[in-house]
């Protein structure tokens, strides 16, 4: 049994729009291989609108602007959860939940305190040294979407590395219903954090919030969090005003297995990723035909058990099996791809992970699926999409610090390379910085 479903064999005339190829058809292979790239003027003219509006009128447009978008009236004041609110949010969560949600605060917060570093201090010479100081930063914005689903990991994984690092302020914005209220769920989470600024914000409008302030939202220092294109767009233009994390894209999972892969668990994680959104990307390179018939024949089955079986159909098209030469081969493909999610279900895990340039995280064996790292590992489910993990990571606890770099060097140690650095300094024309350092002869 898989789940609610027998492993009964049904009619052929299942089809799935997942497409078996091989790695020798390149032309193919690279249709398969590309992303989704939005170039939605009208989206990014609307959020343009919306972001002069939050910073020419504060409050007043929120309010405005959560009337017209979440559908509820309120004030300023009304715009941030109270403390009953949490209480009562608390209380309608099942206990159950709260235990996950503390398990997984647990392991999070373990992974985190080992990103943490130190800062240090090196001597160059006598009476010379440089050294770096660790900082955070002052305030952070958190962004949790909702709508179409409620994430309260998503609460956990952007908060936990920030309260590591030690920022001092943590404002989250997270859009309400219709009715002015927030999932409890969410609240839970949120107060499981310690974070007591949570405002009743969604889309472009609370990106803005948190990236200029108003009266009432504090200003944020960096933005951080998932969202729809509309938020995507908003933090991509506020960059500047504040900092953020990335622009994430649709979800997406490349798996690596042989033969000795179980079938079943193999199309259950195509599905996983699949469920996300019509965009999400689910790939699977294998040097075993018999793999690939026997993933597809399982996912087809496995498909007509799943809530959002219409999405994920839409989903699959965008993926593939590839049967590649061998194992070697995947792994090149895999860092060409560079997958937000990597699974690795093969004999040669260990050998293979050493190949690994190119991944948001890497899930390793028949018994680690990606939704491990989604909840409870401990690792961050905040990572690079649409092949940024080529040049970046996922959120951790360096991305709430500050580097601040310092110098402190005697009069002697300054004479020693004085007329070193006024020979550079020179040589690029810039007399003052040699002066500045003649004068001090």
């Amino acid at each position: 049994m898989t789940g609610d479903c027998p492993l009964i064999k049904l009619p052929v005339l299942i089809k799935s729009n997942m497409k078996i190829i091989r790695s020798t058809d390149r032309k193919e292979l690279q249709a398969y291989f590309k992303r989704l790239v939005s170039t939605d003027s009208r989206t990014a003219a609307d959020v343009k609108k919306i972001l002069a509006a939050v910073a020419s009128d504060g409050d007043k447009a929120l309010v405005s602007l959560t009337a017209r978008f979440d559908g509820f009236k309120t004030s300023p004041k009304g715009l941030r959860v109270t403390a009953s609110e949490f209480k009562q949010a608390k209380n309608k969560v099942d206990p159950a939940i709260i235990s996950a949600l503390l398990t997984a605060k647990r392991n999070i917060s373990a992974f985190c305190r080992k990103q943490k570093t130190a800062g240090f201090s090196i001597s160059t010479g006598k009476g010379a040294s440089a050294g770096m100081m660790m900082v955070p930063i002052e305030t952070a914005g958190i962004y949790v979407p909702g709508g179409k689903a409620v994430y309260p990991s998503t609460v956990l994984m952007n908060a936990i590395p920030a309260i590591t690092a030690g920022v001092k302020n943590i404002v989250m914005c997270t859009p309400a219903g219709k009715d002015g209220k927030v999932n409890p769920v969410i609240l839970a989470a949120a107060s499981l954090c310690g974070i007591k600024a949570v405002y009743k914000l969604g889309g472009a409008q609370a990106i803005a919030a948190m990236a200029y302030g108003t009266k009432t939202v504090r200003r944020a220092d960096k933005i951080v969090g998932p969202g729809n294109l509309y938020v995507a767009t908003a933090k991509q233009m506020i960059f500047g005003q504040a900092g953020i994390d990335s622009i994430a894209g649709p979800s997406e999972v490349l798996l690596i297995a042989d033969c000795s892969a179980n079938p079943e668990y193999a199309a259950a994680d195509l599905l996983a990723q699949a469920e996300h959104d019509e965009d999400a990307t689910c790939i699977m390179l294998t040097d075993s035909s018999r793999l690939a018939a026997e993933t597809l024949e399982a996912l087809n089955r496995q498909k007509t058990c799943l809530p959002k079986s219409a999405l994920i159909e839409v989903a699959l098209k965008r993926g593939c099996i590839v049967i590649t030469r061998n194992l070697k081969e995947a792994a090149a493909l895999s860092n060409i791809f560079a997958p937000e999610h990597l699974q690795l279900m093969t004999r040669e895990n260990g050998s293979l992970l050493k190949l690994v340039r190119n991944a948001g995280a890497v899930f390793i064996g028949n018994y680690s699926p990606v939704a491990l790292g989604d909840y409870i590992a401990g690792t961050n489910h905040v990572l690079p999409t649409s092949g940024s993990a080529r040049f970046s990571s996922g959120l951790s606890v360096s991305d709430f610090i500050k580097k601040i770099g310092y110098v402190k060097y005697s009069k002697q140690a300054l004479k020693k390379v004085g007329l070193k650095i006024r020979r550079l300094a020179e040589s690029e024309g810039l007399r003052a910085h040699a002066i500045s350092v003649k004068r001090r002869d």
